[in-house]
């Protein structure tokens, strides 16, 4: 593929955007950055706080320990603690530089501070909005559609900054200049990743290949949530097929349950990001790759990831570590000389086979989902390895890898709109 090619430029763009470091759950991480932002707007630590959230925010806010909070999970911790020490202008990274004595003043703040939580009906999935007082005074910070966009900012009643999100398929928000992601398909996908100049996404690889490596080799050596991947190697051994799902779930553990180390994201999402490069990097280390065809591996990876991802949004009811484990099984899959044919069964026969796993937010249980699913990217290509495959008309699986990925992004974002609800009613007791 020419580099002037415009699904060249554009998935170079894509990547860059999509692949950015995150210290933390993405949604609580979302809500401390636009409360830092609220906080640096009024201008002082204020004495009240709002905070309005759609029920995905509330679902993948929850049960997750917020980093550098003293250990505290749910909403209310996640506001504070970006109040009281983030840093706004690092976005996502927003409580990367908190220091010993501001988690001190957590407790007191929360204790004399008064917090509400408003659930509020939304168009838009990942919706958050903080208002933040201290006598007269008012700051109100909206961020919508995507973890860092910002679409409102008040003070005193005065508009300050608006735009629009504007709801398009993938769930990001629509505007001048952003990557057109309906130019991604698994064949030009496949053609990119063999024939780009690395130079163009060397930077953003290495990145991915040291964060990620790091927060998983921690999750095995600490003591983080269930320790899945800990229990995987313990009990499955040294198996590259074991050690791929091993060191996706630790990477989950520690990111799941409070570790303060950074993740490199894919499709707004930590996990994602984790699955969809940790078994390819873990591959390639099995297989004597060379550095080159670990970069192509991950360009497959993260690319298909994205591009199931674009029909389905970055919220629903549909986990996002099965597009991520299914990514994972093509990168695989062109590790070992897999071909485009080779490709997009991989998708297809991973897809058939954990599309129901369901999303019911972010927790210590989403690094066992993450083992299923890679588990399931991996046998998705042994499957066809051995002459083995699902067919066109197999319940969700339609002939063409494009057909099957469109029927996916409609259950996932039409189809689970109501089990999305239901989910959330169950979780907050309604």
């Amino acid at each position: 593929m020419d580099r002037n090619d415009i699904c060249y430029k554009t998935y170079v763009e894509i990547l860059k955007k999509e692949l950015v470091p995150a210290m933390g759950c993405t949604e609580p991480i979302a809500l401390a950055y636009c409360s830092a932002k609220a906080r640096a707007v009024l201008g002082c630590l204020p004495e009240r706080v709002e905070i309005e959230v759609s029920g995905n925010i509330i679902k993948n806010v929850k049960s997750v320990i917020v980093p550098n909070s003293g250990g505290r999970r749910g909403i209310e911790a996640a506001a504070a603690v970006g109040i009281v020490a983030g840093d706004e202008t690092l976005e996502l990274e927003v409580l990367s530089k908190v220091t010993e004595e501001q988690k001190a003043l957590l407790g007191a703040y929360l204790e004399t501070t008064k917090f509400t939580v408003i659930p509020v009906e939304t168009p838009y999935l990942l919706d958050m909005a903080v208002t933040v007082k201290k006598g007269s005074e008012t700051a109100r910070v909206r961020i919508a559609e995507e973890h860092t966009n910002i679409i409102e900012i008040r003070k005193n009643g005065e508009l300050l900054f608006e735009k629009r999100a504007e709801e398009v398929p993938g769930g990001q928000a629509k505007e001048a200049g952003e990557p057109d992601y309906a130019l991604l398909s698994i064949e030009k996908i496949y053609e990119f990743a063999a024939t780009a100049d690395l130079d163009d996404v060397k930077e953003i690889l290495d990145r991915q290949i040291r964060y990620n490596t790091a927060i998983a080799e921690e999750g095995l050596r600490g003591n983080y949530g269930a320790n899945i991947g800990r229990i995987l190697m313990e009990e499955y051994g040294d198996r590259i097929e074991n050690r791929a799902k091993a060191m996706a779930a630790a990477g989950s553990d520690a990111r799941m349950n409070g570790c303060e180390m950074p993740v490199v994201i894919n499709s707004g999402s930590g996990n994602q990001g984790m699955t969809a490069s940790l078994p390819v990097i873990e591959y390639a280390k099995y297989l004597g790759s060379s550095e080159d065809e670990l970069y192509r591996a991950l360009l497959i990876s993260n690319l298909v990831t994205l591009h199931q991802k674009t029909g389905i949004g970055r919220l629903s009811a549909y986990c996002g570590a099965v597009s991520a484990g299914a990514g994972a099984g093509c990168g695989i899959a062109y590790l070992e000389g897999g071909d485009l044919t080779v490709l997009a069964h991989t998708l297809v026969n991973a897809l058939a086979v954990t599309s129901g796993i369901v999303c019911d937010g972010a927790k210590a249980s989403c690094a066992a989902k993450i083992a299923v699913a890679v588990d399931t990217g991996i046998l998705g290509y042994k499957m066809y390895k051995n002459g083995q495959q699902f067919y066109g008309g197999d319940g969700l699986v339609a002939k063409g890898v494009e057909k099957t990925i469109v029927n996916i992004g409609r259950l996932g974002r039409e189809g689970m709109r109501e089990t999305d609800k239901e989910i959330i009613r169950i979780m907050t007791g309604e």
